[in-house]
């Protein structure tokens, strides 16, 4: 395949949801692989639903990913939208004049008609339709106006739509990239709309003239689109040009294997990001949905995805969007960190979670004002480093260790095998230790190798010591081990919350 040319054609409506980033991984990763050219263009011309600032946030979200485009409209340093490239303007409302002109000359070659019936005529058409078991479409009613008939309604100022003269009874071929061949014959087809009252093109006629102008090769899309795709084809067959390449992506199921929409909770990207999800972690989730390289890996950087994605490991089925999966791959990436990113990646959830916040070098408390070391701070986190699946959960994960009292159920306390008089005698024992304890020998490794010579002298099952000692640090039945808690908490902390546990079994 010799440098091909694709596009995203996204419209500015809001938020970038994953649905979106997938088919922008994708268009990305093809170009990327066959060196070719990666395109975006803004379909704006449903004036009815943009939303201010959406093409920023589009373009703010391709930053983020990382992913550069080679055409079409980006933000310079200073956030304002410019474009780049030789077939452009890339934003549709800056397009008008190009498709009056190929509107123009549809009609002239007698492919296209205006079309004046109002909508009120439209809906009671499609309601008769549906009540006599009709496909709804329009009944071609203004196909056949003369040319002063429709100079005449035009003078008089009647409203109208430019419509698509569909074929007659033939047979429309897709050969669809991922699903093969599609068939589909005119009879079933409307005669749709190409440009709009308020004279905008849709999208049917807009994309159309667009890909072929910008020379586009290969259209992969969503499989919503696959029931357009003849009308688009036809479009290029009335317009006497050569369509491109077709492959229409799976959709995104969610847990009940049903199409994910908004109303399955968190869907744009941002939700993720805000979540803790790490951006290398979700792209690679998101490629894994619908492709496949045909192998056991399931850990990929963006460069590598660039080399193995190929269009013909794309699965034709829907792909579950499985939370457990995106949730193991974030673990992954965030056990690569080192120390210092997991901090600085932490920082802002442990300050919306109202534990601590950073002044300068130093950091504090927020509830005491007590202030930290962040040495302190990161030998922490590193005990949960290996544990959380997303950063949002490290508040959570971490705000014993610097709490006051814990607040638990004594009976807990007790290891199973063990009762809770022995509990009190074991933790008396280690308190003891821990007292003779030197702060430079205050370390996981001293620490374990001195309190396991106590369990052996004293004869003390491992439960019936490590257990309460790991719940009287935490107050949890799952944390870090109790050598690791210990060294972390230091030896005030340690002391501190050993005799609270003894002082409440008592």
């Amino acid at each position: 395949m010799s440098n091909p040319r694709v596009r995203i054609a996204p419209s500015p409506t809001g938020m970038v949801h994953l649905g979106t980033l997938r088919t922008i991984l994708y268009n990305y990763l093809f170009a990327k692989h066959h060196n070719g050219k990666f395109i975006i263009r803004v379909e704006d011309t449903d004036r009815t639903r943009l939303v201010p600032g959406a093409i920023e946030n589009l373009l703010e979200a391709l930053e983020w990913a990382d992913i550069k485009t080679d055409e079409g409209p980006y933000l310079t340093s200073d956030k304002k939208i410019k474009q780049k490239g030789e077939t452009g303007p890339y934003i549709q409302s800056e397009r008008l004049d190009i498709y009056k002109q190929h509107i123009d000359d549809l009609l002239d070659k007698g492919k296209a008609y205006y079309c004046f019936c109002d909508k009120s005529r439209i809906n009671e058409l499609r309601e008769q339709q549906v009540k006599d078991k009709l496909p709804p479409k329009y009944d071609g009613k203004c196909k056949d106006l003369t040319k002063e008939e429709i100079k005449a309604l035009i003078d008089s100022g009647a409203q109208y739509v430019i419509r698509f003269k569909m074929p007659d009874n033939k047979d429309v071929i897709v050969n669809d990239l991922i699903r093969g061949e599609i068939v589909v014959n005119t009879k079933d087809l409307d005669d749709y709309v190409l440009i709009k009252s308020d004279g905008f093109p849709t999208y049917h006629f807009a994309s159309v003239v667009d890909d072929h102008l910008m020379k586009i090769t290969h259209v992969m899309r969503g499989d919503e689109w696959i029931a357009s795709t003849p009308k688009h084809v036809l479009l290029y067959e009335a317009f006497s040009w050569q369509a491109p390449e077709f492959a229409h992506l799976p959709a995104i199921l969610n847990k009940n294997k049903k199409k994910m929409s908004k109303r399955d909770g968190d869907s744009s990207v941002s939700d993720f990001v805000n979540k803790g999800y790490l951006k290398d972690a979700l792209l690679n989730f998101i490629s894994l949905l619908g492709w496949n390289a045909g192998t056991d890996q399931e850990i990929y950087t963006l460069r590598e995805l660039e080399k193995q994605f190929s269009l013909d490991n794309i699965h034709k089925a829907g792909a579950v969007f499985d939370t457990d999966k995106l949730d193991w791959i974030n673990g992954q990436y965030i056990r690569e960190l080192s120390i210092d990113e997991f901090f600085d990646y932490c920082l802002p959830y442990l300050e919306k979670d109202g534990i601590m916040k950073q002044t300068g070098e130093d950091l504090y408390l927020i509830k005491t004002k007590e202030t930290l070391k962040p040495t302190y701070v990161k030998n922490i986190l590193k005990l949960e480093q290996t544990r959380i699946k997303k950063f949002s959960e490290i508040g959570e994960a971490i705000e014993f260790f610097f709490a006051d009292d814990l607040d638990y159920d004594i009976e807990k306390l007790v290891w199973k095998k063990s009762t809770k008089e022995e509990t009190i005698e074991n933790l008396k024992k280690l308190e003891e230790l821990l007292k003779k304890t030197k702060d430079e020998l205050f370390t996981e490794e001293k620490l374990e190798s001195s309190i396991k010579e106590l369990m052996e002298q004293s004869s003390i099952d491992t439960g019936s010591l490590l257990w309460p000692m790991r719940f009287a640090l935490s107050g949890r039945e799952r944390s870090p081990g109790p050598f690791e808690l210990a060294a972390a908490l230091g030896k005030e902390k340690c002391l501190k919350r050993i005799g609270n546990a003894v002082a409440k079994m008592l």
